[in-house]
């Protein structure tokens, strides 16, 4: 049978083209194509933001970070692991407060734009910041702190002003809202691996004062970021009227709250990161000690989280050719179960039985890091999908903060959490006798989500979640047409009042 012929508009040729390919030359071109329909459907500027904040300055700077504030607090500042854990969420703060961020990228533009000055208030900070720890030499803790958390609060900024146009654009394409997620994870995966590669190296030849040094660079392209992103203008901003928006934006966000479609997966998302409690401190000082640990090196110890970054980019893969399509509560299910059991990793490491079976520890080590951040990837992913789809027209900026920030309240209480067994179980900078037991409670508190996956929708993640009274709770005006738009804010009609 022979179907009649449809006009079919140039772009959407190209999108046809972009995702054609088979054989050999298919798995060669089918990631490059599959990248060139995002960037001509989505706008380049998008595409570039997305690299950039995820890519450079999440996934390369922070695997930079975090190696050089891990060797920076146990070696410069010289605290013990309980202590590391409670300051590292302390420098988390600023993703608590991502509706802040958003609020304000969403409804007070700065010389016209809404967008743009963020990116480059965030590039700001984070220069600032660096350069401060770079160049100070004995700096009081107090201080330190205060200078990764403003470095923190610019990656957040940057991270809520481009996941906005994340949301914003799943809403306008549900269909490639998985596409999105995939770019932005293996954009994130991809950076953390090069990222992780070279950190122990850089923290061997220039300290961790030196590393901090070089994260000038990712901040210095989030700059670049608000230079060449393009959105519209908007002229002649009734500043006056900001308090309406705000209070309209909340009323959203409160209205779109209400519903058990969208209350419950928050409640999920929440409780099943607070319950899987991070000892990673107590776990990188064992790594690290010459009595009782594996005293792996510096070098070692980046090797290992790039290898492990491997896994995360293997974990985004899986899920973007193979399970995207599957429902949300099944991959979860299967996601949280394999995470829970593969923590037993870390207790046959501590305890030494891989020795038994001659397997040595650098080896096992990285098979553990591997499995554990491809299977968090696993998990990871099918919530940032399912997130992007329950944010409202016109707010989808502040709500996918709010989300988010649900989420990182979540690893806050975790971090803080995994401080507290740590100190419980009197695990310091010398004594690891008391590991063990803190692992083996971590690993069956990382089961316990099970239990509660029925609060996540069963629904198709190809299909829109969100009440259809909730997505039209509110009515953007104003907006150019949406071939024109690569960022969207929130407009409401405040000044009519």
């Amino acid at each position: 049978m022979v179907e009649e012929e449809l006009p079919i508009s140039s772009e959407a040729e190209e999108v046809q083209y972009y995702e054609s390919g088979e054989g050999i030359s298919g798995c060669f071109w089918g990631p490059i194509n599959w990248f060139k329909m995002l960037a001509t459907e989505m706008h380049w500027s998008f595409v570039f933001g997305v690299l950039m904040v995820y890519g450079v300055s999440q996934g390369l700077g922070g695997a930079l970070a975090r190696v050089g504030t891990e060797y920076y607090m146990k070696d410069v500042q010289k605290v013990q692991p309980s202590e590391a854990q409670v300051y590292s969420g302390i420098t988390n703060i600023p993703w608590l407060v991502k509706p802040v961020w958003g609020l304000l990228t969403d409804v007070v533009p700065v010389f016209g734009y809404r967008r743009r000055p963020y990116f480059i208030f965030a590039g700001i900070f984070g220069l600032i910041s660096m350069l401060f720890l770079s160049l100070h030499k004995n700096l009081h803790i107090v201080f330190a702190l205060l200078s990764l958390l403003v470095g923190s609060a610019g990656v957040a900024i940057a991270d809520v002003t481009i996941d906005a146009c994340v949301a914003q654009k799943s809403g306008s394409y549900p269909s490639r809202a998985a596409d999105m997620q995939s770019l932005c994870s293996l954009s994130a995966s991809i950076g953390a691996l090069i990222g992780f590669s070279i950190s122990g190296i850089f923290v061997h030849l220039i300290g961790p004062r030196g590393v901090y040094g070089l994260l000038t660079i990712p901040a210095g392209l989030l700059l670049v970021v608000g230079l060449v992103l393009k959105e519209p203008h908007t002229p002649n901003f009734a500043y006056g009227q900001v308090h309406l928006k705000f209070q309209d934006a909340a009323s959203s966000m409160w209205n779109t709250l209400k519903y058990p479609d969208v209350w419950r997966p928050c409640l999920y998302m929440y409780l099943s990161f607070t319950l899987s409690l991070n000892i990673y401190e107590g776990m990188f000082y064992w790594y690290t000690d010459a009595k009782d640990g594996p005293t792996f090196s510096k070098e070692a110890i980046g090797y290992m989280l790039s290898i492990g970054s491997v896994g995360s980019l293997l974990g985004a893969s899986l899920y973007q050719y193979g399970l995207k399509d599957h429902p949300f509560r099944n991959i979860l299910f299967w996601a949280q179960l394999v995470l829970g059991l593969s923590g037993m990793l870390d207790l046959v490491l501590v305890l030494r039985l891989n020795l038994r079976f001659g397997i040595p520890d650098y080896l096992f080590a990285v098979i553990d890091e591997s499995i554990y951040r491809m299977t968090a990837t696993l998990k990871w992913m099918p919530l940032l999908v399912l997130s992007s789809k329950l944010c409202p027209s016109g707010i989808e900026g502040t709500f996918f903060a709010l989300l988010m920030s649900i989420d990182n309240a979540g690893l806050f209480s975790s971090t803080w959490g995994g401080g507290l067994l740590l100190h419980l179980t009197n695990v310091t900078r010398t004594r690891f006798d008391n590991l063990w037991l803190a692992i083996l409670i971590r690993n069956v508190l990382r089961l316990a989500p099970l239990t509660l996956l029925f609060l996540v929708s069963k629904g198709d993640p190809a299909s829109s979640i969100l009440p259809n009274e909730a997505q039209d709770a509110k009515v953007v005006e104003d907006v150019p047409d949406s071939k024109d738009i690569e960022l969207v804010s929130l407009v409401n009609n405040a000044d009519s009042r």
